[in-house]
């Protein structure tokens, strides 16, 4: 019989007030037993490997004088005057001893002290109420395992250490083998945190604790780290910083050469202004470098800025400025400067060349339950034509397959009352990228803007009804609306933009539209809709033209002024849709299928305004008619009258199909074709070449939607001649088919992942979330997804995306390795003039697949089969080490030509403690 035994069948006896005796042996029994170890009573005698001091004992009289206690008791001793500002309460699960002799209380399993903001709890606390000291410990289990570590808690400080002595009235203590956890900031949890552990240490009073033989690291094992900063001795203040003496860089207890003199550890809650450590290098071209070295300053609780910068001794240069700003149920958003001024070569070279780039974004976007009635947004990306092209940055990698900058600002308002009011001012832009690299000709305007569009509507009035009546009849459902719409529209190029010469080609001009309308029901399947729109066109200059005959040439003369004309127009459509199913039977797979035809024929009417055409006497004496409109913002009327009859046909194919899913008893339906349209017109008032060109447009979703097809074509029933003009001759009279394929455009889009094929819970489907792999967010002006390659800004190390298994040691895939794919096809053709080619035709295709659970290998490329050579091509390798990241990127070959090398603690609170390494174009 142990020792444990003898004490309960003692505890017990003397519970129930009978068997003294046997009581009495049991003592001392116990105490023999004890003898027979020499004097160590091994259960309560606890002390961890490393302490350096001895706990108090239990007295052997600890279960005789013991006393069960199941709720909190106050301490009522007052030996001495009391220095305590509050009563101490205490508990333990298995007895409490109060010794008056030695002027202590023990606490055995479960022990727990709490006093004013003070909270302990431990296997074993020894209480000296004198000195108004506690002591605890862990306890043994069964298995010789220690139980029950200490948690000290005081204030929002937490410490877990394996034994602890604290004093009351001073408030230091004494703590070995402590761990304890700083956040890097509110609301930061897990791997984001820095561990503490230190063998000794010291707490001073509440803000400072001196440490002795301690580790910092952010793993999430403080036992075994897999990395660790050691500190011979520091200052630790809780929340704010550690500062240490001599420190190094430990990787699985393994010294590195990686030291420093003293070290400063930042630990400050929320955001602090600090140093962004650079990155280094050497390249061929620009020299040794440093890129990303800035400054970040929080401004206030709702923003922050980031001021950086790259410096390569080849004297090219780069200055970056972003913020962030946001304002819960308010708005969000942010604002980036870039500038780059990259020098190729050296002086006197002939390859030597200087240009300066930049670009600015910004985006705001505003809570919807700020101001309901009004809305201010942005997003805005504009700047060097040539800036991603040329970029030394690899985070401007994938934008550089982009062709369009495009921005838009727009603030709008909305007066509820009827009839309702909405307006709205709105200043665009749209650039492309591709004039200035592929023309070589800055002169060529490639920047389109409206600075700005103004735009007014009052909503849809029915004067013949009131506002809440039923509308029934042609009478009843007579409406009109009013709308305005005002721009100031520009051209420009890279060489004029951002100066005065931008607004040289600026038009401006205004309409406005009265649209009446009505609908009704013919024979109740047929939908009637007849109105007509009344537009009216302001401009602010208009163009006289003469012939010169001694110039040879059309003069124009520019009139300054304020000048209008008026149209107006009338228009008809009857359509109806038709439903037809065939049933194949309940008991088929494949039971019904559903064709839905929406056929449509409309009649547009608008006389000829010939009435605002002047004559000017041409080449040869020829008169020549023309409108002083052309060239204006809004254009010219039509001379002509049109009378025209268009007609289309718009198809959806669905089916009906037993589900895999035994247990669902309704079919599943699925989508066939999701449309299908045809549309052609016939116009009276042409002499020839009445009949108009057929278009053909369509699209689907397969394969359970991971596939989508999108296509278009135009067929021509008209022959062309030698010179690719259309001839008023039927196509299969001049030898040919019935129509002639003028152009065809085919999109393909395909996603697939491992997980689609893994077992799905029993949730509806619309409660399932969309798979993202990549869980990649587009910068400003780039795609969604990484087909053009993915860019990691490597001085930010990213997050581990799922923590699920992170408390698993070896996780074993098995044979479900995870993967996914994405492929895009796209295709052009154009036949118009019998030219037969394909004006774009490319594939791309990128994915990922991890090939351990801490391995990821992916990749991106694309092929042009027009010009006959490979995209932009992305091999990319990550392996997950924990506390660690390291990737590799690699672009093989091409324009953009370089690799990537990268290893850094996940942590945003030691991220600059990293290595990186890169090559540049």
């Amino acid at each position: 019989m142990d020792r444990q035994t003898f004490t309960k069948i003692g505890y017990i006896a003397l519970q129930s007030n009978k068997h003294y005796l046997l009581f009495l042996f049991l003592v001392f029994a116990n105490a023999f037993y004890a003898i027979g170890q020499e004097g160590k009573i091994t259960t309560l005698n606890i002390k961890a490997e490393r302490d350096s001091i001895i706990a108090p004992l239990f007295p052997p009289t600890a279960i005789r004088d013991s006393i069960a206690n199941d709720s909190l008791v106050a301490d009522s001793l007052n030996q001495k005057p009391p220095l305590l500002l509050d009563k101490i309460t205490y508990k333990a699960k298995d007895y409490v001893k109060l010794s008056q002799k030695e002027n202590k209380i023990y606490l055995y399993n479960e022990a727990e002290i709490y006093y004013q903001d003070t909270e302990l709890k431990a296997g074993v606390i020894i209480m000296d109420y004198i000195k108004n000291e506690v002591y605890a410990g862990r306890m043994l289990d069964s298995l010789g395992n220690y139980t029950q570590l200490p948690y000290f808690k005081q204030g929002t400080n937490i410490v877990i250490p394996d034994s602890i002595r604290f004093n009351f009235d001073t408030q230091k203590a004494l703590i070995w083998n402590s761990r304890t956890e700083q956040q890097a900031a509110a609301g930061a949890l897990g791997s984001d945190a820095m561990k503490v552990y230190a063998e000794i240490t010291k707490k001073e009073n509440d803000s400072v604790y001196f440490l002795s033989e301690g580790k910092l690291t952010t793993s999430t094992d403080t036992i075994n780290p897999d990395y660790y900063i050691r500190v011979r001795k520091a200052k630790f203040v809780p929340k704010k910083k550690v500062i240490a003496g001599f420190s190094n860089l430990y990787i699985a207890d393994v010294p590195t050469p990686i030291a420093m003199p003293f070290a400063y550890f930042p630990l400050s809650q929320g955001r602090s202004a600090g140093i962004l450590m650079p990155s280094f290098g050497n390249d061929p071209d620009t020299g040794y470098f440093l890129q990303d070295m800035g400054y970040y300053v929080p401004l206030g609780d709702y923003a922050d800025v980031t001021l950086s910068g790259d410096f390569y001794t080849n004297g090219s240069y780069a200055f970056r400025t972003a913020s962030i700003y946001t304002k819960r149920y308010k708005y969000r958003g942010n604002v980036n400067l870039r500038f780059e001024n990259i020098v190729n070569s050296q002086k006197g070279f002939s390859d030597y060349s200087l240009s300066r780039n930049y670009n600015i974004q910004f985006s705001h976007s505003q809570d919807t339950k700020a101001s309901p009635n009004s809305r201010f947004s942005a997003s805005v990306n504009l700047g060097s034509s040539d800036y991603y092209q040329n970029s030394l940055q690899q985070s401007n990698l994938p934008n550089t397959q982009n062709n369009t900058l495009s921005s838009s600002i727009s603030y709008s308002k909305t007066f509820p009352n009827y009839p309702s009011v909405n307006m709205s001012l709105t200043a665009t832009h749209s650039q492309l990228t591709t004039a200035a690299t592929d023309d070589d000709d800055d002169d060529e305007d490639n920047i389109n803007m409206t600075l700005p569009t103004f735009q007014a509507s009052v909503e849809r009035i029915y004067p013949f009804v009131k506002k809440d009546g039923i509308k029934k009849g042609i009478i009843d459902n007579i409406n009109f609306q009013y709308s305005v719409n005002a721009q100031n529209r520009l051209t420009t190029n890279d060489e004029d933009f951002f100066t005065a010469k931008m607004f040289d080609n600026a038009r401006i001009g205004a309409s406005h539209s009265i649209p009446v309308a009505t609908n009704f029901k013919v024979a109740k399947f047929f939908s009637v809709s007849v109105g007509g729109n009344y537009e009216d066109v302001w401009s602010l200059e208009t163009y006289n033209r003469s012939y010169d005959n001694e110039l040879e040439e059309v003069v124009i003369d520019t009139v300054s002024g304020f000048d209008r004309y008026n149209t107006y127009n009338f228009s008809a459509s009857i359509g109806t849709t038709l439903y037809g199913t065939y049933v194949f039977g309940e008991d088929k797979k494949f039971q019904a299928l559903r064709h839905t035809v929406r056929p449509s024929l409309s009649y547009g009417y608008a006389p000829s305004f010939e009435q605002f055409y002047d004559e000017y006497l041409g080449e040869d004496g020829v008169e020549v008619q023309y409108s002083r409109f052309t060239g204006t913002l809004n254009g010219a009327p039509s001379l002509g009258q049109s009378n025209s009859l268009s007609f289309s046909l718009a198809n959806t194919l669905e089916a009906k199909v037993r589900d895999k899913d035994s247990t669902k008893t309704e079919p599943k339906k699925i989508s066939l074709l999701s449309n299908f349209n045809v549309s052609t017109g016939y116009n009276f008032e042409s002499d020839s070449l009445r009949l108009n060109p057929l278009s053909i447009n369509g699209g689907t979703n397969i394969l359970d939607n991971k596939m989508s097809i999108n296509f278009s074509a135009g067929l021509d029933p008209y022959a062309i001649d030698n010179n690719g003009t259309r001839i008023d001759t039927w196509n299969i009279d001049n030898g040919g088919s019935l129509f002639r394929l003028t152009r065809a455009n085919a999109n393909v889009s395909y996603s697939i992942s491992s997980e689609m094929f893994g077992k799905k819970d029993n949730k509806d489907r619309d409660e399932e979330e969309e798979l993202d792999p990549f869980d990649y967010v587009a910068q400003s002006g780039g795609r969604e997804d990484d087909l053009f390659g993915r860019a990691d800004d490597f001085n930010s190390n990213p997050v581990k995306k799922d923590d699920k298994n992170s408390d698993v040691e070896n996780p074993i895939f098995g044979t479900k390795i995870p993967w996914n794919f994405r492929l895009a096809y796209s295709a052009n053709y154009s036949n118009s003039a019998r030219q037969n080619e394909f004006s774009s035709h490319s594939l791309m295709f990128s994915g990922d697949i991890e090939l351990a659970p801490r391995w990821s290998v992916g990749g991106s490329s694309g092929y042009d089969f027009k010009n006959q050579g490979f995209t932009l091509t992305q091999l990319r390798f990550q392996r997950d080490l924990k506390s660690f990241t390291m990737r590799f990127n690699w672009t093989p070959f091409g324009t953009y030509k370089r690799w990537y090398f990268f290893i850094g603690i996940d942590s945003s609170i030691l991220k600059d403690l990293k290595w990186e390494n890169r090559s540049q174009n």
